[in-house]
């Protein structure tokens, strides 16, 4: 990585954010399934237990879209008001992934999140809701970063041109440093590496992310 002091990634202050791996994103079945996803689900699974040994905040970012469309993006508001179920409150759909959730039972609350608040998924472990593309839009996230002593992001998860990307820009703008992990995070494609370059996101491997937490 060609970063400078400014930028350069302090891992041991870092958190990991997951972004919308969510069944709805990812089953063969799924309403909205994103090509790709499935495959990086074993690489986000050794980012996270290396996150938990190391005891560092993880936040599940998530999507949640009202039945009415009333929370729902403009892009895919009409498609939800005509009957199209995604990311309902309490469905199946809306769920983590099973390989990223902390234990099995987990479930999200969903009232409580679309409230604004956090909800503690594990040991240093929570679920975010987010109304828009970036995770900072309209969310408590930047505020909950500092209180845990975060200047460093490490993001994978679901669909880079969208919401991770939408993310990573308002971290920069946040002076947040910033970790792409780019065999970790689905549709990544070589115009985007060379944007997070650009801007001086850090592109690592799940191995050296991991290697990093245990030094």
């Amino acid at each position: 990585m060609n970063l400078g002091k400014y930028t350069l990634p302090h891992v041991a202050n870092s958190a990991l954010i997951t972004i919308d791996t969510q069944n709805d994103f990812t089953r063969p079945e799924a309403p909205a399934l994103i090509p790709g996803t499935a495959e990086i689900l074993p690489n986000m699974q050794h980012l996270l237990e290396a996150f938990r040994r190391a005891a560092r905040p993880i936040v599940h970012v998530v999507r949640i879209y009202q039945q009415d469309g009333s929370n729902v993006d403009l892009c895919r508001r009409e498609a939800v008001e005509s009957g199209m179920v995604m990311l309902a409150p309490d469905s199946e759909g809306v769920q983590l992934v099973d390989e990223i959730k902390p234990h099995a039972q987990l479930r999200l609350d969903t009232l409580r999140l679309m409230s604004g608040e956090f909800q503690l998924a594990g040991e240093h472990e929570y679920i975010m809701y987010k109304p828009r593309w970036g995770s900072f839009y309209q969310t408590r996230l930047e505020e909950f970063l500092h209180q845990q002593g975060c200047d460093t992001l490490v993001l994978c998860g679901c669909n880079f041109p969208n919401c991770p990307r939408t993310t990573i820009y308002e971290a920069s703008e946040r002076d947040f440093r910033i970790v792409l992990v780019d065999d970790a995070i689905s549709q990544l494609y070589p115009k985007g590496k060379e944007e997070m370059l650009n801007i001086h996101v850090g592109l690592m491997k799940t191995a050296e992310v991991v290697t990093a937490l245990s030094l």
